[in-house]
């Protein structure tokens, strides 16, 4: 192409040439020489008007063959690679799919416009999707763009889309795989996952099973709770903070939670925990806490509205906590958990209350009753 002298008269003719053949031809060569700079600057800029021309074309043939050809091309002006994306989908989808001079306001100007799932799923496979564009996406797209952008390692999901997938699509296995799969997964999303887990457990047991209802609730807010201080375990401030808020907006973070992470050796989240049921910062909460006398605990436990008979127990824990120490003999946090949990016993049997077994699911299924001896609800 660069040995032919390509002109004005070269540009007028290829736009009138009945061939639809020639024309497509014409573009697929000129589309590779320009992928191969090959053109010099003046030929270039006359290639650039044919593109401009061909997106114009009536047959969608010729359109077709100038986005296969142009989808890697980082040079090709924006207003053709703009015109081509918004183009029905065969044509538009290799510049959705690849295309690196579509902007980020090109991309989410072109989900929020379009109704059309071929474009959004493009979208969301390309080789990087920022987050504007996957919170979109997330909005917009339906079951099987979303799972597709969630499977998408080069997809940068924020936080929040995480959580508006899980509102829209949180009985879609298909969206929910790919979401529990992801390289980051926020805590509060985690905690998300773990109640949904947990409600459909409940079900398939008062379906499937012959179980009383009150059995259920137990194995639930069991696996349900272990796994909520599990994910607590390791996470920063930032992080504990958001959870904590989330379990109590949800009516999730209650006593029986708030004595298993203390039992389990969980500090952080238990000072946490009643900072944001008290009402007042962690650092207050921590001073509280670890006050010798106890009174700074019992006034923090009472200003969080937790139960007071869980409070002999919730002392001993704190106690046991604070004497104990994670040694390298502990080898896993269930071992630790464990030491903890026989000194919690052991003082909590000093104050006159017999406690025959050493399982912690026993000591929280005797301090956490309602006053009329039934079982907590699952929020």
């Amino acid at each position: 192409m660069a040995n032919s002298g390509l002109s004005m008269e070269d540009v007028n003719r290829l736009a009138t040439d009945p061939s639809v053949a020639a024309r497509t031809g014409t573009v697929v060569l000129l589309a590779q020489q320009c992928n191969t700079q090959a053109l010099k600057p003046a030929e270039l800029k006359l290639a650039h008007e044919i593109f401009r021309l061909m997106i114009r074309d009536a047959e969608v043939r010729v359109r077709e063959a100038l986005s296969a050809n142009l989808k890697d091309n980082p040079n090709i002006p924006r207003d053709v690679a703009l015109a081509l994306a918004k183009d029905v989908d065969s044509v538009s989808l290799p510049m959705l799919a690849y295309s690196e001079v579509l902007t980020t306001a090109d991309l989410v100007q072109i989900v929020n416009a379009q109704n059309s799932i071929a474009k959004m799923d493009a979208i969301a496979g390309r080789p990087t999707v920022d987050e504007s564009v996957a919170s979109a996406l997330v909005e917009r797209g339906s079951e099987q763009v979303v799972a597709k952008l969630l499977a998408n390692p080069g997809a940068a999901v924020p936080e929040a889309a995480m959580h508006r997938a899980v509102d829209r699509f949180g009985e879609s296995e298909l969206v929910l795989e790919p979401l529990v799969h992801r390289a980051v997964l926020p805590v509060t999303v985690s905690e998300r996952l773990v109640t949904h887990v947990a409600d459909h457990l409940r079900t398939h047991l008062l379906s499937k099973h012959k179980i009383s209802a009150d059995v259920a609730i137990d194995l639930v807010l069991q696996t349900r709770e272990r796994a909520t201080v599990g994910l607590a375990m390791g996470v920063g401030d930032d992080g504990l903070a958001a959870l904590v808020t989330q379990l109590k907006d949800n009516g999730r973070l209650t006593t029986s939670l708030i004595l298993r992470a203390i039992c389990m050796g969980n500090l952080r989240f238990f000072e946490h925990a009643l900072a944001a049921l008290a009402a007042v910062p962690v650092g207050n909460a921590r001073v509280l806490v670890h006050e010798g006398s106890g009174a700074g605990l019992r006034a923090i436990w009472a200003k969080a509205g937790l139960s007071a008979t869980a409070f002999p127990a919730i002392r001993a824990a704190v106690n046991a906590v604070d004497q104990t120490e994670f040694e390298a003999s502990d080898a896993t946090a269930e071992r630790y958990a464990r030491r903890i949990l026989e000194r919690v016993l052991t003082q909590y049997e000093t104050i006159g209350v017999a406690i025959d077994s050493d399982d912690l699911e026993y000591l929280l299924g005797r301090i956490n009753q309602n006053p009329d001896g039934s079982k907590p609800t699952i929020h």
